[in-house]
């Protein structure tokens, strides 16, 4: 092996990226109707279906369930899953998951069931509670197979090795990280996100949206996660406001299926910032939409984040379309931080955290600062923020 130079070393990147996907990734029209196959491959015969009860109302389930059935493996449906997956729901989902004696897990719906599943297979193979395995890579053991059939074009938990669950003694959305929870086989087939409604749209849009541009702004960061990251924009940018407008157009739907899966292939690897850290709280402390709560705290924390790297924001405003020609750098960045609040006001996000539906408590700040930053997307924000910063952070977008 060649020996390097003090001034090779100086100039090169001392560091080992990692890289994970799903082994098998199905994406287009129709592509659910492959999941039988895939079930098989993993030698699954009765699979337990993680779920939600608005999708079994609206008749997405029960459309899966009968391709998974077409290839003669039996089901068992747990449909208690919580739009912030609690303990309780993981624990419930075991308790079926033995009893029914079932052998592989199918997700369906959004980051909620998909998270929810995860732990469900964490557990399973490798005892105790969810909660012992917050962290990162906490498992000893393979976990459970899953295949995760994706309905919304947000989380990509469908494909990543995150899993967020709310413990709900402590108030406190947990992150458990670990490559094991990467699901077996993601499916995204767009037929399935056309009845979402406007208001789901835009919010698991806005979702994505603040992945990519995390993903992006992240200190871990590489060529891989970047071309997936500024692809993931520019196709949010085109694409979102048609699909909240009018969601029956299949390609707007399709566009942005890829855009969240290109998102989730970017943070998925070189993981997250403020934003995430933040919203997580937000969520676990008063139950509120994730993806809103993103939208909210995005052009608030790139704002703070503006000065560790003003060119990264003027690459993310030219890939969100805004004509950055003449301008200086920075007047760039802040053209990528007017850019979100223009799409995020375009498609009704509210814009204030006062204004949403559940009370947010301006003297719960400093607890909710403090947990952010012990939360592990914090890590890899570009620019480090003492607990007083994350709190002015708060009351900018109060």
């Amino acid at each position: 092996m060649k020996k390097v130079s003090a001034t090779e070393k100086d100039s090169a990147t001392e560091k080992v990226y990692e890289y994970y996907m799903p082994p098998v990734t199905l994406m287009g029209v129709r592509a659910v109707e492959r999941i039988g196959e895939q079930i098989k491959e993993l030698k699954g015969s009765k699979a337990l279906i993680v779920t939600d009860k608005k999708l079994i109302k609206i008749g997405i389930v029960n459309q899966v369930v009968d391709y998974i059935k077409a290839a003669n493996i039996e089901t068992e449906i747990f449909d208690g899953v919580k739009p912030n997956p609690t303990v309780e729901n993981v624990e419930d989902g075991l308790d079926i998951l033995e009893i029914k004696e079932c052998d592989i897990l199918v997700s369906i719906g959004g980051g909620s069931a998909h998270d929810c599943a995860k732990a469900i297979s964490l557990v399973a193979t490798n005892g105790g509670i969810i909660n012992h395995y917050e962290g990162t890579n906490q498992a000893t053991e393979p976990t459970m197979p899953l295949v995760s059939v994706n309905t919304t074009a947000g989380t990509a938990s469908e494909m990543t090795h995150f899993c967020i669950i709310t413990d709900e003694e402590r108030y406190v959305k947990m992150s458990i990280v670990d490559w094991k929870l990467t699901p077996n086989v993601a499916i995204n087939d767009p037929l399935l996100m056309m009845k979402k409604p406007p208001a789901l749209t835009a919010e698991t849009g806005m979702d994505a949206l603040t992945h990519a541009i995390e993903a992006y702004m992240s200190t871990s960061a590489s060529p891989l996660t970047d071309a997936a990251a500024l692809m993931s924009i520019k196709l949010i940018s085109q694409n979102l406001r048609q699909a909240v407008a009018n969601g029956e157009r299949l390609e707007a739907r399709d566009k942005m299926a890829y855009a969240q899966f290109l998102a989730g292939m970017a943070f998925n690897n070189a993981s997250l910032g403020l934003v995430h850290a933040m919203s997580h709280q937000l969520g676990g402390f008063y139950d509120l939409t994730h993806g809103v709560c993103n939208a909210i705290l995005l052009p608030h924390v790139e704002r703070f984040n503006l000065i560790a790297d003003p060119q990264r924001l003027a690459n993310i405003a030219e890939a969100m379309g805004e004509n950055i020609t003449g301008l200086s750098v920075r007047e760039a960045a802040n053209k990528a931080i007017d850019a979100i609040i223009t799409l995020s006001t375009d498609i009704d996000i509210p814009q204030r955290l006062r204004d949403l539906k559940t009370e947010v408590r301006p003297e719960d700040f400093e607890l909710l600062a403090e947990n952010a930053l012990k939360d592990t997307t914090s890590l890899t924000n570009p620019r480090k923020a003492t607990e007083e910063e994350v709190v002015a952070i708060f009351d900018a977008a109060y």
